[in-house]
């Protein structure tokens, strides 16, 4: 399993990308994805809500458990993954890609982001 290194990673599980435009995507690791199994639901904030680091923001569910979405910044949310609430077997088959859940506009950031490798070592121990 390889971790994306330009993406930063939380210890919940989530990635973000560097902001642009203050805009950073926000997805769950390839990690989370294998520990959660078959992902058959995915509920995702609200286009406008307001999210805060280390709160739950919504819920992914799998054929083996429900599981908590937390947001790794403040921030306002501003586009989720239509595609992924069409098709939850994103997150499992392109986390790091197709499987993205939704975009924030960043004005606070948690100050435990892990870097790749932090996250790799994080994820191995």
């Amino acid at each position: 399993m390889s971790n994306p290194q330009q993406l930063r990673y939380s210890k919940e599980h989530e990635w973000l990308s560097a902001a642009a435009d203050g805009v950073s995507t926000v997805g769950i690791t390839e990690h989370a994805a294998n520990a959660l199994g078959d992902v058959v639901f995915v509920q995702l904030p609200e286009v406008g809500d307001a999210v805060t680091a280390g709160e739950s923001c919504g819920e992914l569910e799998s054929t083996k458990s429900v599981s908590e979405l937390y947001s790794p910044v403040d921030g306002e949310i501003v586009e989720v993954n239509q595609d992924v609430v069409d098709d939850p077997s994103l997150v499992n088959s392109a986390p790091f890609e197709g499987g993205w859940l939704f975009k924030v506009r960043v004005t606070g950031e948690q100050e435990e982001l892990l870097s790749a490798d932090e996250y790799t070592a994080y994820t191995a121990g």
